[in-house]
């Protein structure tokens, strides 16, 4: 997958992806289509970073959501 293009399946896709590593069970309100899409490089950076850690503390998981929620279209 090329996560260089903005597309709203990348999207889709990214935030699928860091759902499913932090293993958060509230995500289920979270999709692609609440994300503005002007803010592809930062959600694409969010991810990345979730990728290369293998594990959160309590405090890097609570941080990660919130960026999340600040990603999310007003």
């Amino acid at each position: 997958m090329d996560l260089s293009q903005k597309s709203l399946e990348n999207m889709e896709y990214m935030i699928e992806k860091i759902k499913e590593k932090l293993k958060v069970l509230n995500f289920d309100v979270m999709k692609s289509s609440h994300f503005d899409e002007t803010l592809y490089e930062e959600l694409r950076d969010l991810y990345e970073m979730v990728m290369r850690k293998s594990s959160f503390s309590p405090n890097e998981m609570q941080a990660i959501v919130e960026e999340l929620g600040n990603l999310r279209k007003r």
